[in-house]
């Protein structure tokens, strides 16, 4: 199977925000950068589409022809919990140096682990590939991406961050 994962475009929040699981704004170019993610899936047919039920994945959705995807909540972001909408420089908790030491193991405070935030991604993978389906794309977060991509093999835990794909940008895993 085939799967087209595609970024939400940028938000509309400071640099260094943790907004994981919040349904923040979009950016002001999110007509700009929509158009040219469309005109690169319009080359493209997919079986069945799924997305993030978070709106700045699901927008991006409908603007390239996908009114209505199934929604999961296995695709929404990272939860970072009792950090959503703070900047990383202005967290004051003790945690989040353990954090920083291990973020693989390590859950956010009331949030989640990387590794956690993988295995339910890997989770809806796993189901996915019990379907009888060719092409699928979905619509998530960078966060989703790089857990596809170590899912995939593209990559692993130790470099996944050298490959984080910009907002409105494509990876394609097979599985």
């Amino acid at each position: 199977m085939k799967i087209t994962l595609i970024r939400h475009t940028s938000v509309n929040v400071p640099k260094g925000t943790c907004y994981g699981w919040t349904d923040v704004p979009l950016a002001d170019t999110f007509e700009q950068e929509a158009a040219q993610t469309k005109a690169v899936l319009d080359t493209k047919v997919f079986d069945c589409v799924y997305s993030s039920p978070l709106t700045r994945a699901r927008k991006l959705a409908a603007y390239c022809g996908y009114k209505h995807p199934l929604t999961d909540n296995r695709l929404k972001e990272m939860n970072m919990g009792d950090w959503e909408m703070q900047r990383f420089d202005e967290i004051k908790d003790n945690n989040l140096k353990k954090w920083y030491e291990d973020y693989i193991h390590t859950p956010t405070t009331n949030g989640e682990s990387f590794e956690t935030f993988y295995q339910r991604v890997a989770s809806f993978l796993d189901e996915l590939k019990q379907r009888d389906l060719q092409q699928v794309a979905i619509f998530a977060h960078g966060g989703v991406l790089m857990c596809a991509g170590i899912y995939a093999k593209l990559f692993n835990t130790d470099n996944c961050f050298e490959h984080q794909v910009g907002y409105g940008g494509i990876e394609e895993i097979e599985i």
